[in-house]
């Protein structure tokens, strides 16, 4: 194993407090002396700007902002298209704005919503997936969120912006943060990066105009809505859940029952940040799953990835690969040739607390006009 795999898998122990001999110790200690002073650092930034010490832009539109208080893997992508579809299908002219992980930097159309697409390659995966799901709203990228949401309005004349992943970039004003809470893990362990998942305190709650707790249907709720309670009272809250929906075949671009590879022998392959979640997915669809290739969150794919899935592939026998869509916008020619290829397109679906928080957003939980 690489000196570098072999960081990484001490790294992942440490804040996991898994194995605790004398390395890992030294380690946590190391991390958590870390995200302690990035804890000041954040707490002093924030206050900053609560108190009109550092500034902050507006744009002559309406600002949604979806962020969480966690990195990775709290179901932003599914949320903003939702949400950009809603406002669409409500007959508003809406962009989204997302700082583009991954891509070659600068501000960047995406997609502008008539057929024209950006290579992920320049504006990241989920850019790239966005883009791809939300036909008729243009995805602009950009880590100057105020200078891309400017392109948006003056290219595209957007009258709402949804902001994908900006509750921490305070320097761009929003009209509404909704803030998703994970039920599976809703507070990163409790710990501030680097020695854990938060991105701020839990105490950041308190900015937010509403919360989104995801992946309801696969925790006991009520320790987090006692929380939410207390953090952020009297703030509406939606409860909702990850659907796979549909198989989408990476050749054609059609979409297939889930049921199709029911029976089937069939090889996963996921780059992301939960991929817990995928191996639920997929048990979930009937296949026999041979093995599951787990890879760092946005990989890109190369030659090597192609050669160890093909061997997988072929190893096991297996009739098809699954993967998941923000996957196989990276995947492209690595996918072996003469296997078929699916992945699992994952919709929102809202189990309650629709009544209050949809109409801050101007839809309702079908996507009409609230």
């Amino acid at each position: 194993m690489s000196l570098p795999a072999r960081l990484g898998r001490l790294v992942d122990a440490a804040i996991a407090d898994e194995a605790p001999g004398p390395p890992q110790r030294i380690l946590r200690g190391l991390l958590t002396l870390l995200g302690a002073g990035y804890g000041v650092g954040m707490r002093l930034r924030n206050a900053a700007y609560d108190r009109g010490l550092l500034p902050v832009r507006r744009l002559p539109c309406r600002v949604i902002c979806v962020g969480n208080l966690t990195v990775g893997g709290t179901g932003k992508t599914p949320t903003v298209a939702w949400l950009a579809g809603a406002l669409r299908e409500a007959g508003c002219r809406v962009a989204v704005v997302l700082r583009g992980y991954g891509g070659a930097g600068g501000v960047r159309v995406a997609s502008d919503g008539a057929g024209s697409r950006e290579d992920w390659r320049l504006v990241g995966d989920e850019a790239a997936l966005l883009a791809a799901r939300l036909p008729g709203v243009p995805v602009v990228t950009g880590a100057d969120r105020h200078a891309a949401g400017r392109l948006a309005l003056e290219r595209f004349l957007a009258q709402t912006i949804v902001l994908d992943d900006g509750f921490q970039h305070r320097r761009l004003h929003r009209d509404l943060d909704l803030v998703l809470v994970d039920a599976t893990d809703p507070f990163g362990g409790g710990r501030l990066l680097p020695r854990g998942r938060l991105r701020e305190r839990v105490e950041g709650l308190c900015r937010a105009h509403g919360m989104v707790v995801t992946r309801a249907a696969e925790a006991e709720v009520e320790p987090v809505r006692r929380a939410l309670e207390r953090l952020a009272p009297g703030r509406p809250v939606g409860w909702t859940t990850h659907r796979a929906t549909a198989l989408v075949e990476l050749s054609t671009g059609r979409t297939v029952p889930l049921g199709a590879l029911a029976g089937a022998r069939v090889l996963g392959v996921a780059g992301i940040a939960r991929p817990r979640s995928f191996r639920r997915t997929l048990a979930g669809l009937g296949a026999q799953t041979v093995e599951c290739l787990i890879f760092p969150d946005h990989h890109p794919y190369g030659e090597p990835d192609r050669g160890a899935i093909g061997r997988a592939a072929r190893q096991g026998g297996v009739e098809a690969l699954v993967t998941t869509e923000k996957d196989a916008v990276r995947l492209g020619s690595c996918l072996p040739v003469g296997l078929p290829a699916f992945a699992v397109r994952i919709d929102l679906e809202w189990l309650g607390g629709s009544e209050r928080l949809l109409p801050l957003l101007g839809v309702t939980a079908g996507g009409r006009h609230g």
